[in-house]
């Protein structure tokens, strides 16, 4: 009489299952991308190592004041503002040429100065910077159609200086044209730091 066997149960082999989760999680870590705040643009001046002057002054109809509160209120040049106003008294201030007694005498000349609150909402201050980086961007683009005669404005030219598709020479000819227009709107914003100005 035959003896019967018995089988046991089979089990699966997870000989190779560290192997395949390893892979997964490189594969998962390559593909995912990781999302980076931003924070606000701004290039530097170039690095010196002489020492600042001493005695910096510029002239009061060359300074066009900000003040922000911790309500979030403009006071430019001393007088309560809107904030969507705030664009439109920059490119004045920038574009008056000495026609104006209070404001600049040239682009050259024109300062902005900020100042903000410490309890002055990051929103607030974003919505600021946008407001002066548009007016900049108003008053270079108005200058590049004049220096091109209609055929490119500021970002345009910026846009063709950096484009390494372009053969050099008219990559060269677009870096001129924006050098000269930021020579003529030179971007001068100075930002203090936040003190309590308080609010209303």
């Amino acid at each position: 009489m035959a003896r019967s066997k018995t089988k046991g149960a089979k089990e699966i082999d997870a000989s190779s299952m560290a192997d395949i989760a390893f892979l997964l999680l490189i594969f998962f870590l390559v593909t995912t991308t990781i999302d980076q705040d931003k924070g606000i643009i701004h290039k530097l001046p170039a690095w010196s190592e002489e020492p600042p002057p001493d005695d910096v002054r510029i002239n009061d109809k060359n300074l066009l004041e900000i003040l922000v509160n911790a309500n979030n209120q403009l006071l430019v040049e001393q007088e309560y503002m809107e904030l969507d106003e705030l664009k439109d008294i920059v490119i004045k201030h920038l574009d008056n040429r000495g026609k104006l007694p209070n404001f600049s005498e040239s682009p050259q000349e024109a300062v902005i100065s900020l100042k903000n609150d410490r309890g002055t909402n990051y929103g607030t201050y974003i919505e600021i910077q946008n407001s002066l980086k548009a007016a900049y961007a108003e008053v270079r683009d108005k200058y590049a159609l004049t220096l091109t005669n209609g055929s490119m404005n500021y970002r345009e030219i910026d846009e063709c200086s950096d484009n390494e598709d372009l053969d050099s020479a008219k990559r060269n000819s677009c870096d001129d044209l924006k050098k000269k227009v930021q020579e003529e709107y030179p971007m001068k914003i100075s930002e203090a730091e936040p003190v309590n100005l308080g609010g209303n």
